[in-house]
């Protein structure tokens, strides 16, 4: 063994402390260099958010043109690029609806997928035919479900109450059941059981009636009346169509004040599309008529989402003018829809 002397132990003793030192220090450079880990999420806390960053303006989306059309607003003013009303003359009852809705911008704008839809048409009396004017064309009804069923509705009901005989009868002898089933639509006896008393928050005569509470809960309502003479009302048109969806005993105390009564009515309601019935018109001894001299063939088709504006055209039919019939007068000034016509972008389509 070799022997190793004081003066050599020392030396060795201070170049391996030497030696540790300067790994110790390269040690220090390195963790200096790195940053230290970052701590756990803390659970209880929201996510950092990313800040927003500017889209270059080589790959920014161009706006789109000024003559697009855009997502109907709230209110009854349809949005640019579309009429307020549409008219459509001498055409067969289903190519006058089609053409219609199309100028209005398709039933998609009215009817979206998966919808319960109920199509209120007038079938005011159950022992005559369509041809009598009494009772809602049965071809513009089926045309209106059909094309709602097409834009994807969940269901689509067809339904009033008549003034005589019964529902069944009317549904049968109107033509009406015939073309809504062949549509893909349900005809639906208004059961006794499903009216419920219901406030009309805006009405100014009348607060409160029973309503058809499924009419109340539907995604959308369709009005399609016919256009014909009344002798209490002066005439029968859009809002006064909706007197069907009240019960049958208490709607006879509509008929005090009736102008402002059926406005207050259609405060309530509201359809989302009204199609007036113009294929033939009833010009007296309405609302049940039973005369065809009474009768008058226009073969016309008048749409609108504004109910007002579409009675406002429908009373110049029979030569009077929209404040000639009390209830389009007093909607107009519950701010409900528009009367003035000159202030409306209506569009005539004619076939022949």
């Amino acid at each position: 063994m070799t022997r190793v002397t004081r003066r050599q132990f020392i030396g060795w003793t201070a170049a391996q402390l030497m030696a540790a030192a300067a790994f110790l220090e390269a040690c220090r450079r390195v963790e200096t260099a790195s940053p230290a880990p970052a701590p756990p999420p803390d659970p209880t806390q929201p996510p950092p958010t990313r800040p927003p960053q500017a889209t270059p303006a080589a790959t920014a989306p161009p706006p789109p043109p000024a003559s697009q059309p855009t997502a109907a607003p709230a209110a009854s003013r349809p949005p640019a690029g579309y009429p307020d009303l549409v008219v459509v003359r001498n055409g067969s009852p289903e190519q006058m609806v089609q053409r219609a809705l199309a100028t209005l911008g398709g039933i998609e704008r009215f009817v979206h997928r998966g919808d319960d839809v109920i199509v209120k048409p007038n079938l005011c009396v159950s022992h005559q035919t369509y041809e009598y004017a009494a009772t809602t064309n049965p071809w513009v009804v089926g045309a209106l479900v059909k094309l709602s069923l097409e834009a994807g509705a969940g269901r689509v009901r067809v339904m009033d109450m008549p003034n005589s005989g019964t529902a069944e009868e009317a549904y049968v002898r109107s033509g009406i059941r015939e073309q809504v089933e062949a549509a893909g639509g349900q005809m639906e006896f208004m059961s006794t059981l499903k009216y419920v008393s219901a406030e009309i928050p805006e009405g100014k005569d009348l607060r409160r009636m029973e309503f058809y509470d499924d009419v109340l809960k539907a995604d959308v309502v369709i009005n399609v009346p016919i256009a014909k003479h009344h002798q209490l009302a002066r005439l029968a048109l859009g809002m006064k169509n909706l007197m069907g969806t009240l019960r049958k005993g208490p709607r006879g105390q509509i008929h005090s004040n009736f102008g402002q009564r059926i406005a207050d009515i259609t405060s309530r309601i509201r359809p989302a599309l009204t199609v007036v019935d113009a294929v033939r018109i009833l010009t007296a001894n309405g609302p049940s008529g039973g005369n065809l001299n009474d009768v008058k063939k226009l073969d016309t088709i008048i749409a609108s989402p504004d109910i007002v504006a579409a009675d406002s055209y429908a009373a110049t039919l029979f030569g009077l003018q929209p404040d000639d019939v009390p209830y389009i007068k007093a909607a107009a000034a519950m701010g409900l829809g528009r009367s003035d016509l000159r202030s409306l972008n209506v569009e005539e389509i004619n076939f022949a």
